[in-house]
């Protein structure tokens, strides 16, 4: 049995196979697991290591009943954060995941709690947040 974080996030996105590309290019996952399904179309699971942690991903498979298709325009509820060693990696993966067409909900910002921090919206409609130092 292998080590996992003691909480991971499980996200259900469409098409995940998009999803896995733009968490490669954006924060530098690299993949853990994959398992396609049998209909060859869709992503069963995926493991990514993002930033040291585990996230999982799949495709919607409404047809098991306890998942649907996301609503077009419907925002996710769940934020992912991430935390960084500095400053300019807040800065660089903002640009990254903008560049490639996430929404920046919030400009690269000093917060009042102390950290540099800003907040992306992907193209599948997961929020991540980004924190690193101020300084650094």
């Amino acid at each position: 049995m292998f080590e996992r974080p003691k909480v991971s996030p499980y996200l259900t996105v469409s098409p995940a196979a998009g999803a896995i590309a733009f968490y490669t290019s954006v924060f530098g996952a690299t993949q853990k697991a994959l398992m396609p399904s049998l209909d060859g179309l869709r992503i069963m699971h995926c493991e990514l290591i993002i930033n040291g942690g585990s996230v999982m991903l799949a495709d919607a498979f409404p047809e098991f009943g306890q998942t649907r298709q996301p609503i077009p325009g419907e925002p996710v509820t769940m934020s992912v954060s991430l935390e960084f060693e500095t400053r300019q990696q807040v800065e660089d993966v903002f640009a990254k995941a903008t560049s490639l067409g996430a929404k920046g909900d919030v400009q690269p910002t000093n917060s009042f709690w102390g950290t540099r921090f800003a907040v992306i919206r992907d193209p599948f409609g997961h929020r991540w947040m980004l924190n690193g130092p101020i300084k650094g």
